[in-house]
């Protein structure tokens, strides 16, 4: 079984609540308890781990004493994410550490949750009975603000319509010792990396994108919100352990070539599976030609080819960015800790697989629509949106965002621009951008940058999410008419931005995204194209460039609360109104009961892609992600079902009255019914985002299992986190053989075992039946979840 274990010394003033100590102490004896993880210890030199904490110092010498200890038993050359990662278990002498078969139990050294996945986060935490996190953890407002007419409008409308839930957060984050960042502070991403990302750590934090920490030599993964509850209880977090995907650049940029070609490349050579179970390492000369928030733009998107995380070696550019954002002391020890941030030479030999690319060649790429891997180099574009009928006029430009809202991003930008007021040329379609933190905000302020894009047109948004995340209420193009729009942003899947299916979405650099604004068209291409300037000529730009980082950075308005003292935490009611359409306290679900899984009628059978958009989309129903049942009512809306091919998508048959009608009204049915059903979905089933509503919406509404060619990392993991079944078939040619009015009895569920595939009897209406086997990825460890109904109840069951 999986036991709660104490945290190490290194947070010495960190403390495990009296419960948790209790129980664990009782279950595995004082004489484990002297013994486990005292590998990560903070450095005597009690340097701070981030300006805003005092209590919490770099780990630097536990990290190092663990590492030592796993060099004991891997005797080769290890890679960076080896040691960062191995330096981090929980017990590094006795692991089992085996790439794509064991999961790794670990300690993270802070936890990171942005708004839209923080009030289920808290509510669970909370249902939990712990008094306070036990490791830095902080929550940031950037999901909920609507984009429409501008930074100051938005937000005033985002503080009124959100009001009760930013008080939620607050209160929650005052009572439980978390850092509480306000709306308009930034998003969650740029905010780590100003602030939190140090060389070396392990960060969790509640959104897919959080390998943007790559950037600073950390690794940052993307989980769910059970998973964040675990690490800030203090639990041992566990991970399936990835392999390495190493990527070796050469050369170095120029031109028109950015970092986000550097992914956008890689996506389209390796996929958006490409990276499933794997860390993504880059290494090779090109590396050092890169500046600090230039490799977390790659690091950003490597979530897009379904990657574990994304890791760089430290570099001199690292340093410069620790000393231009007031950590010069975090620069210092990082130096003196090199060969733990940089990867042991001989170790490329000892990475899964290697691909190259040659920064020196590297054209600028687009990829989309729909997709983020279908990938094209700019020379090629044209070709392709001619080929595939994409309509060629663009509706909407947009820069910036987490990805891409760099000094350097905005400072090409404003270059652009102020190329094309030369020339007297006007933007042809409408620009947006969105700045990633306030300290973003006004330092481009300062530099004139926001004043030469809104001279412009451009519309500036607030410092949050913003249309990147589908929260922007668009009103110059109707619901499902086709159109393109081009932005910096890191996703791309159908109706992502704004809810419209029609709208295809590429995705590629800032500078590609700025010169298209003033073309108009996707058969643009500014390295060999010139724009008619309406005085019988033509206009070429030049191509773009920028400094890596100012000369200082301007921090802006003060939007932080920081964590009270223990005596006035104790104090702080936490706001939830009892009848809030937006917060609803989280009842426990079920234990499995035998049976469950035995006459499963399916709810549907998913065709194609169906990301965690699809399952539980975004938009409008951010409002209602601290509320289940009212979220709920969007479950699979966005998804395509196999059996009814002439409907629209999310649509569902009832099996007992036949009725057609939307997927959460036939759920809802179901649960108000009692009947157990399953769903079955398709390839890498859940990929995109780390939104655990998309597990919790069909555990609540009485689904069993899912059953699927794949999962996604992420996803697979909320979904056993909640107590459901997340099956593969083991030969994918079943997924066909199945029909719309078939039962399905999966065996044995109650007697599960690690490794063990599951036995699937599907009897069809006419009498038949055939048999499939069903692989499943829970450990011995794990199976409580299921068997007590989520993960939680199994914590609970043990205080």
């Amino acid at each position: 079984m999986m036991f709660p274990t104490l945290r190490s010394s290194c947070h010495p003033t960190l403390h495990l609540p009296t419960w948790l100590r209790a129980t664990t102490q009782k279950l595995l004896g004082r004489r484990c308890l002297a013994t486990v993880a005292d590998s990560i210890v903070q450095d005597p030199s009690r340097v701070r781990m981030c300006n805003l904490e005092k209590d919490s110092s770099l780990p630097y010498a536990g990290l190092q004493r663990s590492l030592k200890q796993v060099r004991r038993r891997i005797e080769r050359p290890l890679t960076l994410s080896e040691k960062i990662l191995y330096s981090h278990l929980c017990d590094p002498l006795s692991q089992d550490i085996q790439p794509g078969t064991t999961f790794l139990k670990l300690y993270p050294d802070r936890v990171a949750i942005h708004d839209a996945n923080a009030t289920m986060a808290l509510l669970q935490f909370m249902s939990a009975g712990i008094d306070k996190v036990a490791l830095p953890t902080t929550i940031h407002t950037d999901h909920l603000t609507m984009a429409e007419k501008g930074a100051k409008e938005d937000l005033a409308a985002a503080k009124i319509k959100h009001k009760e839930v930013f008080e939620f957060l607050a209160s929650a984050s005052a009572r439980y010792n978390i850092g509480f960042w306000k709306p308009g502070s930034g998003i969650i991403h740029t905010i780590l990396f100003e602030n939190y990302a140090f060389p070396g750590g392990l960060l969790v934090g509640t959104d897919s994108h959080t390998p943007n920490a790559a950037g600073m030599a950390m690794l940052g993964i993307g989980v769910g919100g059970s998973d964040a509850v675990d690490a800030m209880a203090g639990l041992q977090w566990e991970l399936p352990c990835p392999k390495v995907l190493g990527v070796r650049l050469t050369g170095r940029l120029s031109g028109w070539g950015s970092s986000k070609d550097i992914m956008c490349k890689l996506a389209g050579m390796v996929s958006v599976t490409g990276g499933k179970g794997k860390i993504v390492e880059f290494f090779g000369p090109g590396v050092d030609t890169l500046g600090a928030t230039a490799m977390a733009t790659i690091g950003n998107m490597s979530a897009e080819i379904g990657a574990t995380s994304c890791l760089f070696p430290y570099t001199e550019s690292m340093g410069r960015y620790l000393q231009k954002t007031n950590r010069a002391e975090i620069a210092g020890a990082a130096k003196e800790n090199l060969d733990f941030l940089t990867p042991d030479e001989g170790s490329s030999a000892y990475y899964d697989e290697i691909v190259e690319i040659d920064l020196n060649t590297l054209e600028p790429h687009i990829n989309g629509p729909y997709t983020p891997d279908l990938s094209h180099p700019l020379s090629k574009l044209k070709h392709a949106v001619k080929e595939n009928g994409w309509p060629e006029t663009l509706s909407a430009s947009l820069v910036g965002s987490c990805t891409n809202s760099s000094f350097e991003d905005l400072m090409k930008v404003a270059g652009l621009i102020e190329q094309a007021n030369k020339a007297d040329l006007k933007m042809k379609t409408s620009f947006y951008v969105s700045t990633g933190s306030e300290q973003i905000r006004a330092t481009a302020e300062d530099a004139g940058f926001l004043k030469t894009m809104r001279d412009a047109g451009a519309i500036v948004l607030s410092s949050s999410c913003g249309p990147c995340v589908g929260q922007w209420n668009r009103t110059d193009v109707p619901k499902g008419e086709a159109n393109s729009v081009i932005s910096s942003f890191n996703r791309n899947f159908t109706g992502r931005h704004d809810g419209n299916p029609g709208t295809h979405s590429f995705v590629t650099s800032p500078e590609i995204a700025t010169a298209f604004a003033f073309s108009g068209s996707l058969s643009f291409n500014p390295v060999t194209d010139s724009i008619p300037d309406g005085k019988g000529g033509g206009f070429k730009f030049d191509f773009p460039t920028g400094e890596e980082l100012p000369t200082t950075f301007n921090t802006g308005e003060k939007l932080y609360q920081a964590p009270v003292s223990p005596d006035k935490a104790k104090d702080v009611k936490v706001k939830i109104d009892p009848s809030s359409d937006r917060l609803q306290v989280l009842k426990p679900f079920n234990p499995w009961q035998d049976g469950n899984a035995l006459d499963l009628p399916i709810l549907m059978k998913v065709k194609g892609k169906c990301t965690t958009d699809h399952i539980s989309p975004a938009g409008p129903w951010y409002d209602y992600r601290g509320h289940l049942d009212n979220i709920s009512h969007n479950i699979l809306t966005g998804a395509e079902n196999a059996f009814l091919p002439n409907h629209p998508r999310g649509t569902a048959k009832h099996v007992v009255t036949g009725d057609i009608d939307a997927v959460p009204v036939i759920a809802r049915s179901y649960k108000n019914s009692n009947i157990r059903y399953c769903i079955i979905g398709h390839n890498n089933y859940g990929e995109g985002s780390s939104r655990e509503h998309a597990a919790l919406e069909p555990r609540y509404l009485g689904a069993v299992a899912i059953v699927a060619n794949g999962f996604a990392r992420i996803h697979e993991t909320n979904l056993k986190k909640q107590g459901m079944l997340p099956l593969t078939f083991t030969d994918p040619e079943a997924w066909g053989r199945i029909r719309e009015d078939d039962r399905l009895d999966i065996l044995d569920v109650e007697n599960i075992r690690q490794g063990e595939p599951l036995t699937m009897v599907v009897r069809n209406k006419d009498g038949g039946q055939w048999e499939t086997r069903l692989a499943h990825s829970f450990h011995e460890g794990q199976i409580p979840w299921l068997l007590k109904g989520s993960a939680l109840n199994h914590v609970k069951s043990l205080m």
